[in-house]
């Protein structure tokens, strides 16, 4: 772009401020700017109320480029938002007609009132000279403008469903319009990893990188971590950004469920679509959500045939025949249940495969009765069932892997504090060093610890580079300080 906007995104609801309706809008709309490589600076609540309203708007215009506000665009008295944003950039509101027969068609098609009241009418009243964005998913259209002092103002109506769309149909291509670059992004999704980790993993690279560049970033369920470039062409940009994905690609492995999908579910409906495949599930802790995530997807009797919710240990057995021994022996959590779930449910709907969900979802009925503060030791590490087995005294927990970063590291030790002792097994982080400790004495003092066996955890290139440093760059510390004060 021309220049790097800073936006602001002013969220307009009372309704928000009172916690009745979470504010999804900014959240969606910031990951959708993320895509254009736009930052976003301030995300700004406040309630139906004029003079608040204007205060907010006089603060956003000293520190944004961009504002873009939420809500307040509809027919009743307390939706004020374009009123207020008009009066404050010096505009009048004039009546568009083409926006007015299309929510004239929009409210008699549906059966309404042939008689447009002058509260809906209100809806089509928009700043002089502005850019419209037609409401193909409701009735307020949404608008830009450039205010005289150069802020760029964006309006969309508050529901989740209008403004979402609105904003990747109409305000993506709007924003693209400021720029004499194109500016391309692809998210890579990842699954059973946290933001944090990711983060952890490329630190180094993202700091050290400007253009393209890569930002991780958390939603319900999975992580992706947005790779984004700018070049005079969509040809230039894609060319950057190819060697980046390849390598986050050689790094993550199959964690990567999809680039530039929605959800896991639709990476896994499109896949059983192309193998012409289904399958049924069995679920216990999760209580038929699995179930419900495939059902919403248009179209899912074609591949998912249904599933039972098994929440006792007396419905795994009354329902799915699951063995009382099993359940005994290796606890109603355990990889063996889970597996048996599968192959049982898979059998009684006649599915091509069969996906049995179990685990802890609190501390009555299957619970172990393991409390925040205990103290185990990991005991078996199952890769094909990504499940670890830890006990705790004599209490056995298995757990999913993507749970593993709930736990944290009972005993760890630094690599100056373990000079002059030495372990029959090491595992050594090289991830996210310090570049004043990435040097060849630090690894070569971490690696002679291990009796046994070691294990480096990291990117190998950073662990070649800091095999290769042999620079020792200068510590600092308070000892003369401190000698200086014992000699006085």
């Amino acid at each position: 772009m021309k220049k790097a906007y800073n936006v602001e995104i002013l969220s307009v609801g009372t309704e928000i401020l009172l916690g009745h309706t979470t504010n999804t809008d900014a959240r969606d709309i910031s990951l959708m700017l993320s895509e254009l490589g736009i930052n976003v600076k301030y995300h700004t609540v406040v309630g139906d109320n004029p003079r608040r309203l204007a205060d907010c708007i006089e603060i956003a215009r000293k520190r944004a480029d961009i504002i873009i506000s939420t809500g307040g665009l509809g027919p009743t008295c307390d939706d004020l938002t374009k009123q207020i944003l008009a009066k404050s950039f010096g505009l009048e509101l004039e009546m568009h007609e083409d926006e007015k027969a299309c929510l004239y068609d929009y409210l008699t098609n549906r059966g309404y009132s042939k008689e447009m009241t002058e509260n809906n009418l209100k809806q089509a009243m928009l700043p002089v000279d502005c850019t419209v964005f037609h409401n193909d998913w409701g009735t307020a259209p949404g608008c830009a403008f450039t205010g005289g002092d150069g802020t760029i103002v964006i309006m969309l109506p508050g529901p989740p469903k209008e403004c979402n769309a609105m904003f990747r149909a109409c305000v993506m291509p709007y924003l693209r319009s400021l720029s004499d670059e194109q500016i391309v992004s692809h998210a890579i999704h990842v699954f059973g990893m946290s933001e944090s980790a990711m983060d952890q993993i490329f630190r180094d690279e993202m700091n050290a990188m400007t253009n393209p560049t890569m930002a991780p970033y958390a939603k319900e369920g999975d992580c992706l971590l947005q790779v984004t470039a700018k070049a005079e062409s969509v040809e230039k940009a894609e060319e950057m950004m190819k060697p980046v994905i390849e390598h986050v690609k050689d790094v993550l492995g199959d964690i990567i469920f999809g680039i530039d999908v929605d959800t896991v579910e639709d990476s896994v409906m499109r896949l059983l679509q192309e193998k012409k495949m289904t399958f049924a599930a069995a679920e216990s802790c999760t209580g038929g959500e699995l179930a419900k995530r495939f059902t919403d997807i248009p179209g899912a009797s074609e591949f998912f045939l249904g599933g039972v919710t098994t929440y006792t240990n007396e419905a795994k057995i009354k329902l799915l025949g699951i063995d009382p021994k099993l359940i005994e022996e290796k606890t109603a959590v355990s990889y063996e249940v889970a597996k048996q779930m599968a192959e049982r449910v898979r059998a009684l709907l006649g599915a091509d495969m069969g996906i049995g969900v179990t685990g802890l979802a609190g501390p009555d009925g299957d619970g172990t009765g393991i409390f925040n503060g205990d103290i185990g030791i990991l005991r078996n590490v199952d890769l094909r069932s990504r499940m670890a087995e830890i006990m705790f005294d004599e209490r056995k927990a298995v757990i999913p892997f993507e749970a593993l970063q709930e736990l944290e590291l009972a005993y760890a030790v630094t690599v100056h504090k373990s000079q002059g002792n030495e372990f029959p097994a090491v595992i050594m982080p090289i991830i996210g060093v310090p570049p004043r400790l990435a040097y060849r004495n630090l690894l070569y003092t971490g690696v002679t610890r291990a009796k046994k066996i070691l294990v480096l955890v990291g990117i190998q290139s950073q662990i070649y580079s800091m095999a290769a440093n042999d620079k020792k760059a200068r510590r600092y510390s308070a000892l003369k300080h401190f000698l200086l004060v014992n000699e006085e």
